[in-house]
């Protein structure tokens, strides 16, 4: 009996050894998965093809989808290039809504996104494939976010060109990346409030659009992380470039993009 009794308290010492034993393997392991889950890369986003047609047009590429802005210049540009899923256009000027230039797409797929004086102004042959946005909606189109931002001129003299209301910039979201697109507009609140901006394609042209420091200032209030000037040809030839992108640099977080809009020129 004597000898019985230390074999007992033996046994039920090391039971209770093994399952505090079990309890800190277990909490190994789930600080382990826990550490793994916070050091888990973000999903990569796809790769992002952007293609500059010319001036405001472009195409962008993105998995199995192709999205025109603004598309011009008739066909020639567009020989060889992947039909269109989406259009977006932003405005009715002419280096925006071309009729002779959507006349010569492919648009068997295509779904053109517009603002009502847009739409107003298309021919009926294109009615069944518009889908109407206007500022501050946002509407989901194959899949993709699509978010109208206002455009419009703020100086006195420049109100004749675009009024607020009429044309729509865009911001697409493909995956996580958010690519702004300005349109015809000068540097407005509400650009300055965007957030959470990738890519922004940002106009500057005088006397239509804004000055090169306004869009400067602009850029270095919204923080975009890439910007690509764009629709920078006017009456006078193309803007300062060079001056713009020395002008955004006092942030060293935005990286200026420069592409090829004007061939012919550059």
């Amino acid at each position: 009996m004597k000898t019985f009794i230390p074999c007992l308290l033996f046994v039920c010492l090391f039971l209770i050894q093994c399952k505090s034993q079990k309890k800190e393997d277990s909490e190994v392991v789930n600080e382990t998965v826990e550490d793994t889950i916070q050091k888990a890369p973000e999903k990569k986003v796809a790769d992002i093809i952007i293609d500059p047609i010319g001036h405001a047009s472009a195409i962008i590429e993105w998995k199995n989808k192709v999205i025109y802005i603004d598309p011009n210049g008739g066909a020639k540009p567009y020989t060889n290039k992947k039909s269109p899923n989406i259009i977006l256009i932003t405005d009715i000027h002419g280096d925006h809504m071309n009729i002779d230039t959507l006349d010569s797409l492919d648009m068997a797929k295509a779904e053109i996104v517009v603002p009502q004086a847009v739409a107003e102004k298309l021919p009926a042959s294109y009615t069944e494939r518009l889908v109407i946005i206007n500022n501050g909606e946002t509407k989901e189109v194959q899949g993709i976010p699509i978010e109208a931002i206002p455009m419009y001129n703020l100086r006195e003299k420049a109100l004749k060109f675009h009024k607020k209301g009429r044309g729509n910039g865009y911001v697409i979201t493909l995956d996580k990346e958010r690519i702004y697109f300005s349109g015809d507009t000068e540097d407005i609140p509400e650009m300055r409030a965007l957030k959470y901006i990738d890519k922004a394609f940002v106009c500057m042209n005088l006397p239509y659009t804004m000055t090169v420091e306004s869009a400067a200032s602009a850029v270095l209030e919204f923080k975009p992380k890439q910007v690509y000037p764009y629709h920078y040809r006017g009456p006078q030839g193309l803007s300062d470039i060079k001056k713009f992108k020395q002008l955004v640099s006092k942030d060293p977080t935005i990286e200026v993009v420069q592409l090829n809009w004007y061939p012919k020129a550059e």
